[in-house]
């Protein structure tokens, strides 16, 4: 690999033009979402909510066609809801389309007094993600896991009889090919004594040396010349090269293609820390710290900074910001394929010579030491572990595995089955009925994907709600007799979700 150049940011002009047009689809936002709580009574009581019910809004999408998706929390008295998320649909003129609800139960328990004591930093809260709603406490443990990765486990315990409820782990882990992007461009900020890595066009993202730590945010990266990285892990400036690069590429691939200004919407960067840990085989979001970490692989030779690990990374953050996917089960599953399917998308979007678009993740980084791929998207179960078809125990397999039913979903929808070659690499797709699907192309497929997250599904979406929801999505954006809605349809069937 090359070493990594870098452009300066344009003309002052130009950058102060991009942050105002920015400013301005933030404040836009943000002020739609302070009218939604200001109507949220009345939108409270237009869905018959209880007495004790109240909605936070959270965010807001508009339609072309005038139609307002807001996506609400829920409270009762006083307390969130953990699974009381909806989302209202109104139409141009007023008139409720429909509402999505994380949970059809009725949200109500007997008493708000707990009948056990709570942990020291427990907080009080309504369980409502499983079944009948009930008074509960959510703890928060803090560690690190055997390989490095931090944790942060909510654990939920009922506040009546002190049995575990659920658990998942707030920390989101992916991995993905490292330092093959060659000579890319870089936006970077002028400093007193040179350059910082800091992209003035792109939300102010920033990327910092940890150097081997594992907390804190590290040493923002400067370089007296514009010239960074050798191409080659002995350099640090390498990683954070094609950390920087990935980031851009992806902010570029939500504006462009999803219309979006940013992860959260609001026109704010993230961040990125590289040289994790020692030897850290993976990479991870932290959406307390809206950022984005990564090691330096086996040795410490192999940083996870590649494109498509980029767009995995803060496509964790776009699902935090949208439906919010619980990170266990089912929609943990969905959560996970999110990430691989925006980081494929972004990969190729970027159209890089060095790293090609494919469906492979993990593809350069030979983590499984025989040069094979992490996952594949056209049967997942090549990797000897993931899930190409949904059976009613996929909510007990492990998320990075359980996603490989959507991630299928996804290349079957943009490609279609049977036997392909697609820029050099070599595909086999099947479907479980042995039917054949046509794709529709890798655009209408991730834009459906992105139209179904952001304003159908919500944090307890199941493989059987996604379908519904992808089948909505698509039908708002092609029309509901249209062929992207049948072959929707037909790309589930084919890996079992009816």
């Amino acid at each position: 690999m090359q070493a990594g150049t870098a452009t300066a940011a344009p003309e002052k002009a130009d950058t102060a033009q991009a942050l105002s047009v920015s400013a301005k689809a933030a404040a836009i936002r943000a002020n739609n979402i302070k009218s939604a709580q200001a109507n949220a009574t009345s939108a409270a009581r237009s869905l018959q909510l209880g007495a004790g019910e109240k909605l936070v809004a959270r965010d807001v999408i508009k339609d072309a066609n005038g139609t307002v998706h807001t996506r609400y929390e829920r409270t009762y008295d006083g307390l969130p809801v953990l699974g009381g998320d909806l989302v209202t649909h109104v139409a141009k003129g007023g008139k409720l389309k429909g509402v999505d609800k994380a949970t059809d139960a009725k949200i109500a328990v007997a008493s708000t007094t707990p009948k056990v004591k709570a942990a020291a930093a427990a907080r009080k809260v309504i369980f409502a993600l499983k079944g009948k709603p009930v008074l509960a406490f959510e703890t928060v443990k803090t560690g690190t896991k055997k390989d490095g990765t931090p944790s942060r486990l909510h654990t939920v315990t009922d506040a009546n009889s002190g049995k575990k409820l659920y658990e998942f782990d707030e920390i989101e882990t992916g991995t993905g090919s490292s330092m093959y992007s060659g000579e890319v461009p870089l936006s970077t900020t002028k400093g007193g004594s040179g350059f910082e890595l800091t992209d003035g066009e792109r939300g102010g993202h920033k990327t910092y040396d940890l150097k081997g730590g594992q907390s804190g945010t590290g040493t923002l990266f400067t370089d007296a010349d514009d010239k960074w990285g050798n191409g080659k892990a002995d350099d640090a400036q390498t990683a954070a090269a094609d950390a920087a690069y990935g980031a851009a590429m992806t902010w570029d691939f939500y504006k462009s293609e999803l219309g979006r200004n940013g992860i959260a919407g609001d026109g704010k960067a993230a961040y990125s820390r590289v040289h994790y840990g020692k030897a850290y085989v993976n990479a991870f979001w932290d959406d307390s710290c809206f950022c984005m970490t990564y090691g330096d692989g086996i040795g410490n030779t192999h940083p996870l900074t590649a494109i498509d690990v980029a767009g995995h990374e803060m496509s964790h953050g776009l699902t935090a910001a949208t439906a919010n996917l619980e990170y266990a089960g089912e929609s943990g599953g969905l959560n996970e394929a999110t990430s691989d399917i925006f980081g494929t998308a972004v990969e190729f979007f970027a159209k890089n010579k060095e790293d090609v678009g494919d469906y492979l993740i993990g593809e350069k980084i030979d983590i499984n030491g025989d040069g094979s791929p992490l996952r594949y998207m056209d049967k997942p179960s090549k990797d000897g572990q993931s899930l190409d078809y949904w059976d009613e125990k996929a909510g007990d397999v492990d998320v990075h595995y359980s996603s490989g039913i959507a991630n299928h979903f996804f290349y079957l929808l943009a490609e279609g089955s049977g036997a392909k070659e697609i820029n050099g690499v070599k595909y086999d797709s099947p479907t479980k009925d042995g039917s054949k699907v046509t794709g529709i192309g890798q655009e209408k497929a991730y834009k459906i994907w992105y139209k179904a997250l952001s304003t159908y599904m919500t944090s307890t979406t199941d493989y059987k709600a996604a379908r519904e929801a992808t089948l909505k999505a698509a039908g708002d954006l092609y029309g509901a007799d249209g062929v992207e809605a049948k072959t929707v349809a037909a790309a589930w069937t084919g890996v079992n979700v009816k």
